[in-house]
């Protein structure tokens, strides 16, 4: 529903209305209502030659029909088209951006190619049409350049695999999960949801994380006073079922030893890879795994310590 800012405006784009109805009534109506009067004559020597629609359908039913039908014909074809490159685009990731990239140009090229095929049917001359469109597409390229860039260079993304989509690359300070590469842009989504829209030209230095399986490191802390050696035998022994109880680990978990010596506790690491788009799920259960591990084994997480030492008083 159509809402006002005030009531002049209201008044205003009900007037406006009426007077296109108005004019539109009398194109359509006159010639079939007062059809051989002077009235007839007067409007249809006037508003009438751009609202006599029954004219306009006697005189042309021929190109209308033949417009009509390569509409729909080129409908045919375009969503055979998009069917077959979906079958053969759908088996990976770089294959689905191929397809995506195709699907684009199919249907830009569809669009192309019925125009012309109706402004043939109408009588325009085609060829003039073609030459007069290279001529304007040559000084249109001039002042594009930079449109020209990035569709090279959205090609040369595409066919060298630097990334596709769904891999996780970093741009700058930018870091995401690529959801679409276009013809002339590229979109990433990072973990908030936020979705960045780069010119392809202007990608340079992008870092591909999901190229091989990233690191999922999991730091934990034991006290000083702990056993160490007995500390190493539990993790060892219960490492096989740390990657039964979580799947996204790919390779790995293994026991790296100790880490650092902080100022109130030890540090040891366990190292594991998986996929890029689960890193921190499996940081997450890993952390959760050895806390329940040295719950089960009495082994005490430490706290922060901060040793404060007093001057004993000065004996008078």
């Amino acid at each position: 529903m159509l809402k006002f800012k005030n009531k002049k405006e209201k008044i205003r784009f009900i007037v406006i209305t009426s007077l296109i109805l108005i004019f539109v009534l009398l194109g359509v109506l006159t010639p079939i209502i007062f059809k051989g009067s002077t009235f007839d004559t007067v409007i249809s020597n006037s508003i009438g030659k751009f609202f006599n629609i029954i004219k306009f359908f006697s005189d042309n039913y021929v190109n209308i029909l033949e417009s009509i039908a390569i509409i729909v014909f080129m409908w045919i074809i375009n969503q055979v088209l998009r069917f077959i490159l979906k079958i053969f685009t759908a088996r990976n990731n770089h294959s689905e951006t191929i397809g995506k990239l195709l699907l684009s140009v199919v249907a830009y090229g569809s669009v192309i190619v019925t125009l012309f095929l109706i402004l043939s049917a109408w009588g325009v001359q085609t060829p003039t049409l073609l030459a007069s469109a290279g001529i304007l597409g040559l000084a249109i390229s001039f002042g594009a350049q930079s449109l020209i860039e990035d569709i090279f260079a959205g090609l040369f993304i595409i066919f060298e695999k630097q990334y596709v989509v769904g891999d996780v690359i970093q741009i700058g300070d930018f870091r995401g999960t690529v959801i679409e590469i276009g013809i002339r842009v590229t979109k990433i989504e990072d973990i908030n949801g936020d979705i960045k829209t780069i010119n392809n030209s202007d990608v340079r230095g992008a870092i591909n994380t999901s190229s091989c399986l990233s690191p999922a490191i999991c730091d934990i802390s034991i006290s000083y006073g702990a056993d160490l050696q007995k500390i190493e035998m539990i993790i060892e022994a219960n490492l096989q079922k740390m990657k039964t109880e979580i799947p996204t680990i790919a390779e790995g978990p293994y026991y790296k030893g100790v880490q650092s010596l902080a100022n109130s506790s030890v540090v040891i690491r366990i190292y594991a890879k998986t996929l890029e788009n689960n890193k921190y799920q499996a940081v997450r259960d890993m952390n959760r795994f050895m806390k329940v591990l040295f719950d089960n084994n009495g082994i005490e997480i430490p706290f922060p310590q901060l040793v404060v030492h007093t001057p004993k008083e000065d004996k008078k």
